[in-house]
């Protein structure tokens, strides 16, 4: 069973978001518009061992 916590809206937080990109990391925040928007139709997926 997973449980869901909840935060009252004062207490929450931004959570900024790192991708790899051309050998390095950079934050999604950084992006230009429309590298943003790109990642965001990104379809992740987990390769089995």
């Amino acid at each position: 069973m997973s449980k869901s916590a909840t935060l009252p809206t004062e207490q929450r937080q931004r959570c900024e978001v790192w991708t790899r990109v051309m050998g390095y990391h950079r934050p999604v925040s950084a992006f230009n518009p429309g590298k943003q928007s790109e990642h965001r139709e990104r379809q992740h997926f987990s390769e089995p061992r």
